[in-house]
């Protein structure tokens, strides 16, 4: 096993419980990798925190007067304690719980088709067989001046201790966002520069605008269709050149964020020697299986480019070191992967978008529900956001479902149950849901395609 994250901690917890003996080489970030120190973990704490001091500093209520001020330097300690326990809690210690499974603490590169050395110990190592899991880390564009002036990835903007000013962030999915609202709500004045049409350019376009447009009502600039030129130094801060249709544009701000998708981190593995293959980005080609093109050596996670997601590396990971032990063909269905965006409001989407279904159906059966047509969202005095199922035009088979929502995340799980067991439109709404409740949206949503949402009551089934 060369790796330490989620994917690498997926295909030891198999390989142990196949009752196989693991050598796990792990270098570069500790263990749990990208999610637990870099990624999922500490990003969704800092929403979290900073959601609750926006809520605690507005006056928004006449009946509620409440006031909050933010230490920044603590809130960031508290994020390194979290990181720091859960770290141990759900790596380093369940490693000591895998009794057949070696931890060192080491860069592997491959001599040999089965073989590989120890960077730092020069010892050699074979096995028959072999899972890559060495992740994905920031890709940094080639533009000019780039080199010439500071710049964060998520790992330096994980560090900081003040809040910058002002901020630039090069970049428009996931990971761009999350930390647009993070320092917004900080306290920076954020620009985020996006390539294309709007934010999240991989999601429903109703999905990601409605988002966008709420990330601009805090006071986040989004710049769209941003064709950037390069960068260069003014006094104490940093400028951006772009074209942005057909014209010149320039930003300032005093901190640049790169957020601009990932590389994976395959340099110096000796790939070739083992017979491994990659695609033109670099990332390692698998099958279904996760088996790359050389015999017996398998690959998962970020270091595949295939959906990176903390649960799709896992899953992977325990895939790839079943199949190899065993020699069976366990595969993941990727329509029923959700995924989310922890902004606030939050995204979520599993399955098929409209356009796909428009391509591989002919048409689609879709409805977007606004969260003002669900009876919670006005107990909670929470309007924003909406919701999106597709269905097949001639089943009514649940296709796909979108959400943008003040928890999608949790939301999105109903729809992942439906697309599993195959439910219908009809089925969601012969589904008896608890009143009130944000979940409601899907039966609400449902119900709209045989009715008009205005002229139901809350009690209509």
């Amino acid at each position: 096993m060369i790796g330490g994250g989620a994917a690498a901690f997926g295909a030891i917890t198999r390989a142990h419980d196949l009752g196989a003996r693991v050598l796990m080489i792990n270098d570069g970030l500790p263990l749990g990798g990208t999610c637990v120190n870099v990624g999922c973990i500490p990003t969704k704490f800092l929403l979290e925190a900073l959601k609750r001091y926006r809520l605690a500093s507005r006056d928004a209520d006449t009946w509620l007067r409440t006031s909050a001020s933010l230490d920044f330097p603590k809130l960031m300690e508290a994020k390194d304690a979290l990181v720091d326990g859960l770290r141990i809690r759900n790596y380093a210690e369940v490693l000591k719980a895998l009794g057949n499974v070696t931890l060192v603490e080491d860069r592997a590169r491959f001599v040999g088709p089965h073989e590989v050395e120890l960077v730092k110990s020069r010892e050699r190592v074979r096995c028959d067989k072999i899972v890559i899991a060495t992740g994905a880390r920031t890709n940094v564009p080639d533009v000019p001046g780039l080199g010439d002036v500071p710049y964060w990835t998520h790992r330096e903007a994980l560090r900081a201790r003040e809040v910058p000013e002002s901020l630039l962030i090069w970049g428009a999915g996931p990971l761009a966002v999350e930390f647009a609202q993070i320092f917004a709500r900080a306290g920076s004045r954020v620009a985020l520069l996006a390539r294309g049409p709007r934010i999240l350019r991989r999601e429903e376009p109703e999905i990601a605008l409605e988002l966008q447009r709420h990330l601009e009502g805090e006071g986040i600039e989004v710049l769209t269709g941003v064709n950037v030129q390069g960068f260069e130094r003014a006094g104490d801060r940093t400028r951006v050149r772009f074209e942005r249709e057909g014209r010149d544009g320039t930003r300032e701000a005093e901190a640049l964020l790169i957020a601009t998708g990932i590389r994976p981190n395959t340099d110096d593995l000796g790939l070739e020697q083992a017979g491994v293959q990659t695609d033109e980005r670099g990332f390692i080609v698998v099958d279904e299986r996760q088996a790359t093109a050389a015999e017996g050596v398998y690959a998962a996670g970020d270091v595949t480019g295939k959906k990176p997601l903390e649960t799709v590396a896992a899953k992977q990971g325990f895939n790839a070191a079943h199949n190899a032990l065993t020699g069976e063909a366990r595969t993941i269905d990727y329509d029923l992967v959700p995924h989310a965006v922890f902004t606030d409001p939050q995204l979520a989407s599993v399955g098929w978008t409209e356009e796909r279904a428009i391509r591989e159906r002919g048409g689609c059966l879709c409805r977007a529900l606004p969260l003002e047509e669900v009876p919670k969202a006005h107990a909670a005095g929470d309007l924003r956001g909406l919701v999106k199922l597709v269905a097949d035009p001639e089943s009514r088979r649940v296709l796909g479902a979108h959400a943008v929502a003040p928890n999608a995340a949790e939301l999105i799980h109903i729809p992942v149950l439906a697309l599993r067991a195959g439910m219908t439109l009809d089925d969601l709404i012969e589904t008896v849901h608890v009143f009130p409740t944000y979940a409601e949206a899907w039966k609400i949503c449902a119900q709209t395609f045989d009715r008009d949402p205005k002229t139901m009551s809350c009690c209509v089934v």
